[in-house]
């Protein structure tokens, strides 16, 4: 994924009310009206919301007659998930030296209180 999408991700991603939308859509389509129920918060205050997200390829709008039901596109949140793989191979390395670090020193005050013995 190029950095400039994955910076409209994130930047999409940083809001709390932007996150719950995504939520919501993640169970299924839903119009403005029904985003915008939870929040206290006028329409126009979601549809900028809205607009970020769409901005960002996480959204789409269709048309059903009077109805512009929005859909969540997964593809950018999948990239985000690819790209803190990384981080996460280097947390668990740390974890595993640190296991091993700790089983040493664990192994090494058997061995000293054997000897006390």
């Amino acid at each position: 994924m190029a950095s400039a999408q994955l910076d409209l991700t994130f930047s999409a991603l940083a809001d709390p009310t932007r996150r719950a939308i995504l939520a919501r859509l993640s169970r299924g389509e839903a119009s403005v009206l029904e985003l915008a129920e939870p929040f206290d918060m006028s329409l126009p205050a979601i549809s900028k919301h809205l607009k970020v997200l769409e901005r960002a390829g996480l959204i789409t709008r269709g048309r059903d007659a009077q109805r512009r039901p929005c859909r969540l596109q997964a593809a950018p949140l999948k990239a985000v998930a690819d790209w803190t793989e990384h981080f996460r191979r280097a947390w668990e390395e740390s974890f595993d030296r640190l296991d091993e670090y700790l089983q040493e020193m664990q192994e090494e005050e058997e061995d000293h209180d054997d000897q006390k013995k």
